[in-house]
């Protein structure tokens, strides 16, 4: 199992290098020569591909695990766990493609459990990780043969990993259902404002809102604000964000999504690149945020608590002890399972 830690150890100083729009090859890491170059081509036609994975999009999600696939955290996560203890399993994994490797940790998981991955990818992102697979391959040949990707049906698993919408999640419950399983439904991510937030605070929660343009189940989609809140306060403090409507499918989604709400005469909050819209509802569209206004604290905590099935973060401060602080959604941790569900205690079960 050390080998297959030290193999991530070193994918993340490759994965390291392409955490800048401009990558900056590190002549320590090893195997450049090969994969430097074939890299940046492969970033360059997961770009065209797919429109929402901007060079931007693309850089932070590299630094973010080049930062986290060090020896130190690696060993830190796994250390609570006896590795050994897994007999090894091939295991499936539908990933979702709405972020750059956004089923990455599962991948990661899997395969230092000591199993097999057999990986089905969203053809919106498809680019990526059979090249980083490769270079994990070359550092580390006894993975050669662990690692399967295939658009056909999936046969031949004994466990299943899988990421949806929650319709697709209705499929996979029924064809993945009778074997091990984690199945994965929509989520999204809110923010609870007391109204004192300072300005760097809500310019942070831009970064929560606004990066991946808004379609991680951990970006934040809606607004939990006092009565009265005044917005002025948050649209100044997200003004420095204003540019994201230069990007043509965001300002599409913007244009299209406003002009429905108009034509419905719905009552929205619209700086020129984001709408506000009071609805119950946490899955906001694109270039939309939601908000419901509350006047008591604890009643909010029990509404959170009942519907914590389709949430996945809480941004806030000083208001639960697993809140997250404003601007860091998008920067978890390898112990920050989407779900709140374990993956390895699962790989380990199987």
């Amino acid at each position: 199992m050390q080998k297959n830690t030290d193999a991530f150890v070193q994918l993340g100083a490759f994965m390291a290098q392409f955490g800048t729009e401009t990558p900056s090859r590190d002549e320590s890491v090893a195997h450049n020569d090969l994969f430097f170059e074939a890299f940046k081509q492969q970033l360059r036609l997961a770009e065209v591909h797919n429109g929402w994975f901007t060079p931007s999009n693309l850089a932070f999600a590299f630094q973010q695990w080049g930062m986290a696939l060090t020896k130190e955290k690696l060993q830190d996560w796994l250390s609570s766990y006896t590795l050994q203890q897994a007999k090894p399993q091939r295991v499936a994994v539908i990933m979702a493609g709405n972020i750059p490797l956004v089923g990455f940790h599962d991948f990661m998981s899997v395969l230092l459990c000591g199993h097999s991955v057999i990986v089905k990818q969203s053809s919106n992102d498809k680019h990526l990780l059979p090249f980083l697979a490769k270079y994990l391959e070359h550092i580390q040949p006894e993975l050669k043969g662990k690692i399967t990707f295939t658009e056909d049906r999936i046969e031949d698993y004994d466990a299943v990993i899988a990421t949806g919408s929650n319709n697709t999640a209705r499929y996979f419950e029924y064809y993945f259902g009778k074997k091990p399983h984690i199945i994965r439904k929509n989520r999204n991510s809110v923010a609870v404002l007391k109204g004192d937030e300072t300005p760097d605070q809500l310019q942070a929660l831009g970064e929560d809102i606004f990066r991946y343009f808004g379609l991680g189940c951990r970006n934040v989609s809606k607004l939990f604000v006092p009565e009265g809140y005044d917005f002025d306060l948050f649209f100044k403090a997200i003004y420095p964000y204003k540019n994201i409507i230069e990007i043509q499918k965001y300002a599409n989604n913007y244009d299209y999504n406003k002009a429905v709400y108009l034509m419905s005469l719905f009552k929205l909050q619209d700086n020129g690149f984001l709408m506000l819209k009071e609805d119950k509802s946490y899955g906001s569209p694109i270039a939309t945020l939601f908000y419901e206004t509350y006047s008591d604290t604890g009643e909010l905590k029990k509404k959170l608590k009942a519907e914590a099935e389709q949430i996945q973060c809480v941004v806030a401060e000083g208001f639960s002890e697993s809140e997250i602080s404003f601007g860091n959604t998008q920067k978890p941790g390898l112990k920050d399972y989407a779900d709140g569900l374990d993956t390895v205690d699962f790989l380990l079960e199987i």
